[in-house]
C-alpha cells in the first residue's frame, strides 16, 4: 500500500467520523451529548485539515504519489 493510498484512507476514515459525530448531534436530544458530539465533529474537522495539508506537502515532495 503506497503513502497516497493509505493517506486517502485516513482522509476518508476521519471525514465518515466526522459525518457521524454530526450526525449524532441533530439526532440526539439530549443537550449534553449534543454538545459532546460537536466538539468531537469539531475534533475530526480540524484533523482534516492537518491531513489535507499534509498530502498536499506529499504531493509536492513526492511526484510518485499523484501515480498511485
Amino acid at each position: 500500500m503506497t503513502v497516497g493510498t493509505q493517506m486517502t484512507q485516513a482522509i476518508a476514515t476521519v471525514q465518515s467520523a466526522a459525518a457521524t459525530m454530526k450526525t449524532f448531534a441533530l439526532e440526539t436530544q439530549d443537550q449534553e451529548a449534543k454538545k459532546t458530539f460537536e466538539q468531537l465533529a469539531q475534533t475530526f474537522d480540524s484533523a482534516l485539515t492537518v491531513l489535507k495539508g499534509r498530502e498536499q506537502y506529499i504531493q509536492q515532495q513526492e511526484p510518485q504519489y499523484s501515480q498511485q
